[in-house]
């Protein structure tokens, strides 16, 4: 596989505190990589770095090979880059098909956009994506009477109809049922191969039923690297991490 994203040696500073350290990360196409570390880790500030949210202390991000690292986030955004935020931001007046059809179009123009909506290929995006994420039977309901897994689902779905080069989802399956967090991998694992994605998680029997490549970070560097057994049994992932019971007990 060939890399898609690329940091070397990225920082993020306040003052003499670093948040990020010389971290050296890649992430190739179609890979489903998962970030995980302890509270503090680094782990939100090194996807706000990627995506433009913040900016680097210093260092180098390239998507692709193009050196984006002074690109505004709104760039990064056209050049394919969407995220999935812990908290989910959807339009809760709108009703599913709406919020679809504004992820959708990339214009700015209100009169633009209403040409957007009607055209071929959004409708069948959108019915792509809604068969996927299991929200058909909701494309008439308003996003407000969602339950909290539609709700992130649905904003899983408006990143997925832009067709984003690699996807970034913070914590999706925060606050979801355990039968929520199941249907969350389903879709996931559906994602592999076809897209790539970078996925913040805590709840470790998530990453277990997804996970392909780890990275644990760890005081801003990457601690280790590698599959789910290469990480559950590695003696210094243990230590600040996972805790003698292993990856499947954190």
């Amino acid at each position: 596989m060939t890399i898609l994203l690329e940091c070397i040696r990225i920082s993020k500073a306040y003052d003499e505190l670093k948040v990020v350290d010389d971290l050296d990360f890649r992430v190739h196409h179609g890979e489903l990589r998962c970030l995980l570390g302890p509270n503090g880790a680094g782990k939100t500030t090194t996807i706000d770095l990627i995506t433009g949210r913040q900016r680097v202390t210093g260092g180098v991000i390239a998507l692709e090979g193009n050196v984006i690292t002074h690109w505004s986030e709104q760039e990064r955004a056209r050049a394919g880059m969407g995220r999935k935020f812990q908290v989910p931001a959807v339009f809760r007046g709108l009703t599913v098909r709406q919020n679809l059809e504004v992820a959708y179009t990339k214009r700015v123009n209100p009169f633009q956009t209403m040409f957007t909506m009607r055209d071929k290929a959004a409708v069948e995006r959108i019915e792509e994506v809604v068969e996927l994420v299991n929200l058909r039977d909701r494309l008439d309901d308003r996003a407000d009477i969602l339950s909290h897994g539609e709700t992130q689902w649905l904003e899983i779905a408006m990143v997925l109809v832009q067709s984003p080069r690699i996807l970034f989802m913070d914590e999706p399956t925060a606050g979801m049922t355990v039968q929520e967090t199941r249907k969350t991998g389903e879709i996931f694992n559906t994602l592999k191969g076809t897209h790539t994605l970078l996925v913040v998680e805590h709840d470790m029997s998530f990453v277990r039923d997804i996970a392909e490549r780890i990275t644990v970070m760890h005081m801003g560097k990457v601690l280790a690297e590698g599959t789910i057994g290469d990480i559950e049994t590695n003696e210094e992932v243990k230590r600040v991490y996972l805790g003698q019971g292993g990856i499947g007990h954190a």
